[in-house]
């Protein structure tokens, strides 16, 4: 922001001090630059949007699959950075595993620092001077967006049109700043950023203002190659946007999950301390840079200036993996400090209504926003398993119980706040689905949406029967102060057993995205169905041979069975709308 203060107020600066170049026409020159800088922006967005069309819902299970081994999760995270564009949206897919519990947080560090390598590959693209086929890629990426005969062939399409708008904003932009070459106050305003305390801050708020690394990376490559910015002042400027890039994450982390503040945290940890380690050694760094990197010794500034943006897209890429490779073998003792710093609050998450998962800014990629939706109802299904698992227990024990969880509530407290809890997300939920719907989706993706609507809705019943059927059944059946036969007792547990397992099925299939276990509980159902005939024909039995604990608790034993059974088919049905779709996940 200051440096965008300084570069509009200098024509006034320097026709004050009667310096100003005749030859340069300043509303030209801001309309053509700012121009530039909008197709830029854009059309990095643009590619952004297509490669993460094209990768699909895959990247979700690439991530999971592969973060067990550090390095291999260092590479994971750069490739799957590297597509959508944003080291933000993959901590974002990071908060749901380590809350999903399908990665532990010392293992999303590794994704981490690869996500910040990913970063560097669009700087290594733009270095290369494609300025000048610009047009030929907007042309080729707008036939195959417009006739393209697959999704993959459009998606890809969009990607290329993106990535000729972006190098035509260059264009334009490198043309734009060319008169500044002999404009001197601006020259000393950019060698001024050699200082590395100014260009760092520069750096860091320049890429807190646009939220994108990438994309000030690029302006500061535009610059190099006009001249106007030489190795020394570029890495400055480099490491206040690997800063910058984080304090957006971190400000989009107040008021989530402890999870999601500790991914934050790790990221913008690592890049402070990078930055701290390397900066007394920002000369050494560039002569290491220009030792590996094209460098032309001649004195002319615009000779050196084609190898410059080389040099600086390679300093970012050097950094990071640098950065990468000396804090990978210490991400175990990173993740005890930060757990130390950001400890458990679990009382807190188990009493307010809160969502773990769901985050708007991911709804432009609707692939990444359905898994977070996947993940949150998920997180539904575990509270159904125990709020079901909880409720059984009066009916047999009139003894006050705690909740299992978290002690220092009630059983019954515990089961109403599940509830609670169960109503806020549903809401929460849909909501976030009919944002997803409004952005331009697949057949698949269509499908899916549909489905999760009708899935959510399907789960709140199944909390309203626990909570309004069968919750107030306890204080009849204990007003009778009887107990239920033996025989009868055993039916009902070991019914209620099998009901909870469905439960456990369901959240293994939102979990680990398997269509088999969603068969396997409509299997279960049909079993479970006829199971429950069999004890409801074995408590008439009962009641026919005038056994008196059946005939006294006869109206709750046999509305307590129908109650499990209507939970059973609510289970059956959610695994049909899953099969329903062509594809979950994949």
């Amino acid at each position: 922001m200051k440096l965008t203060m300084i570069l509009l107020l200098s024509p006034a600066f320097s026709f004050a001090s009667g310096r100003i170049p005749s030859d340069i026409q300043w509303s030209v020159l801001m309309m053509t630059l700012l121009g530039g800088l909008a197709l830029f922006l854009y059309g990095m967005e643009k590619m952004s949007l297509g490669m993460k069309k094209a990768a699909g819902d895959s990247l979700r299970s690439i991530l999971s699959a592969l973060t067990k081994n550090k390095f291999v999760a260092m590479s994971v995270g750069a490739f799957v950075t590297m597509v959508v564009q944003s080291s933000s949206a993959t901590t974002v897919m990071l908060v749901s595993f380590v809350q999903s519990q399908l990665m532990t947080f010392s293992q999303s560090l590794g994704v981490i620092l690869g996500a910040d390598i990913g970063t560097t590959i669009t700087a290594q693209l733009i270095a290369f001077k494609l300025t000048d086929y610009a047009l030929l890629l907007i042309a080729v990426g707008f036939a195959l967006l417009m006739f393209g005969k697959t999704d993959r062939q459009k998606y890809f399409g969009e990607s290329l049109l993106g990535f000729g708008i972006l190098f035509y904003g260059m264009k334009l932009m490198s043309e734009a700043m060319k008169p500044m070459r002999s404009f001197e106050p601006f020259i000393q305003i950019l060698h001024n950023l050699e200082n590395p305390f100014l260009g760092i801050l520069v750096g860091a708020a320049f890429t807190a203002l646009i939220q994108s690394s990438s994309a000030f990376t690029g302006i500061i490559i535009v610059l190099a190659q006009q001249g106007l910015v030489t190795l020394e002042a570029g890495i400055p400027l480099l490491l206040g946007a690997n800063i910058g890039t984080c304090i957006t994450a971190g400000l989009a982390s107040i008021g989530t999950s402890q999870d999601a503040k500790r991914v934050a945290l790790a990221h913008v940890g690592f890049k402070i301390i990078g930055v701290v380690i390397i900066l007394p050694f920002i000369p050494w760094f560039a002569d290491l840079v220009r030792m590996i990197s094209p460098a032309n010794s001649s004195p002319d500034l615009m000779v050196q200036a084609a190898d410059t943006p080389r040099q600086i897209a390679n300093a970012h890429t050097i950094f990071n993996v640098g950065l990468g490779l000396l804090f990978l073998p210490f991400t175990g003792y990173f993740s005890n400090l930060i757990y130390k710093i950001l400890p458990d609050n679990k009382e807190q998450l188990a009493l307010n209504p809160v969502v773990w998962h769901l985050d708007d800014q991911s709804i432009k990629t609707p692939s990444m926003a359905l898994d977070l939706a996947r993940a949150e109802i998920a997180r539904m299904a575990k509270i159904l398993g125990r709020m079901l698992e909880a409720v059984i227990t009066p009916f047999f024990d009139n003894s006050p119980a705690k909740d299992k969880i978290h002690p220092s509530i009630s059983l019954i407290e515990g089961i109403e706040i599940r509830e609670k809890k169960i109503n806020y997300l549903r809401v929460k939920i849909a909501d976030y689905i009919q944002k997803i719907g409004q952005e331009e989706l697949s057949d698949d993706q269509v499908s899916e949406v549909f489905a999760m609507m009708s899935i959510v809705s399907y789960m709140e019943n199944i909390g309203d029967i626990i909570q309004r059927s069968v919750m107030p059944m306890i204080a009849k059946k204990r007003a009778l102060s009887l107990t239920f036969s033996e025989q009868g007792q055993e039916e009902l547990i070991h019914y209620h057993t099998k009901v909870c397992k469905q439960i456990s099925r369901l959240h293994d299939v939102f979990v680990e995205m398997d269509l088999q276990k969603a068969k396997n509980i409509m299997r279960k159902e049909e079993k479970y169905l006829d199971l429950e005939s069999k004890y409801r024909v074995y408590h008439l039995e009962r009641i026919h041979a005038a056994k008196e604990e059946s005939v006294q608790t006869h109206d709750i034993h046999m509305e307590l069975l129908d109650l499990l059974k209507r939970i059973t088919v609510y289970t059956g049905d959610i695994a049909k709308t899953l099969l329903s779709m062509e594809k979950i996940g994949n």
